[in-house]
């Protein structure tokens, strides 16, 4: 299954660090949260990701391209234009199809732009900035059970995102108003692909989704464990908190180390 990842928007809301680099090139314990998205679902298998590229995305083409030289010795050859690694092998599993869906884009129609690049019958979309210990496999469990055209990640509101009421396993209600204790949109999402039917107009996902809702095709999994996004100053400065304290919860590709970090809310707290 291929990794749908939007990495367009500008990132406003982290003005500090996304005046120079797209948003999903800020680096959380030294590595983009591009990265770490990208090894949660590697650590499940999943390797083939579609990036929606939009405000200053050569940046992302370029760090892909070339972070591998930059971390270790190594030797080019100028006629094949190939490189030999004398370091530790660095390059990840990975197959990146990088897709320009333009600067001003909105999420609906970047995923309808990738449409041509998926080649399976279901495939993951995620947001570039959320990172959680999620089971990836569990996901894709529920999607397969429930047989709706989407299966959503619900997660407990402590934030400003999109509210989810369902019955059972179907999502039945999808609104922008959070109320205490709500399920909210967490994010990593699983599709059919007739998902892209409904994708036929310039507006943003969760829009989109709202459809999905009316004709009863958007499931829900709910993950309780942790989960955070990056949209603040703060909230990078909490990830990289935990990043320093020790292994980090979402380091799910790192089982066997003991996760002797603190949790984001007791980091709230300090």
């Amino acid at each position: 299954m291929q990794v749908i990842i939007l990495c367009g928007g500008k990132g406003t809301r982290l003005r500090e660090e996304t005046e120079n680099k797209p948003k999903p090139l800020v680096e959380v314990g030294g590595k983009p949260i591009l990265w770490h998205i990208m090894k949660i679902y590697s650590h499940y298998g999943f390797n083939d990701f579609v990036l929606c590229l939009g405000y200053k995305g050569d940046m992302i083409k370029d760090y892909f391209v070339n972070h591998s030289s930059s971390e270790s010795d190594f030797t080019f050859d100028s006629k094949t234009k190939e490189c030999l690694s004398h370091g530790p092998n660095s390059i990840e599993n990975w197959t990146i199809t990088f897709a320009n869906t333009g600067q001003e884009t909105l999420t609906a129609a970047r995923i309808k732009q990738v449409e041509k690049y998926i080649t399976e019958d279901t495939f993951h979309v995620t947001y570039g900035d959320v990172i959680a210990d999620i089971d990836i496999s569990a996901l894709v469990r529920q999607h397969n059970e429930v047989g709706t055209i989407g299966v959503m990640t619900g997660i407990h509101g402590r934030l400003k995102r999109e509210t989810i009421k369902a019955k059972g396993s179907i999502i039945t209600e999808f609104k922008q108003e959070l109320e205490i204790d709500d399920i909210v949109n967490g994010g990593f999402m699983v599709f059919k692909k007739e998902f892209f039917t409904y994708l036929t107009k310039n507006c943003m996902l969760e829009e989109t989704l709202s459809d999905l809702v009316k004709d009863r095709q958007l499931g829900l999994y709910y993950h309780g464990g942790f989960w955070e996004n990056m949209n603040t100053y703060q909230e990078v400065e909490k990830l990289n908190k935990l990043c320093e304290a020790g292994t980090p919860p979402w380091y799910i590709w790192e089982k066997g180390k003991k996760m002797n970090c603190p949790t984001a809310e007791e980091l709230e707290d300090t």
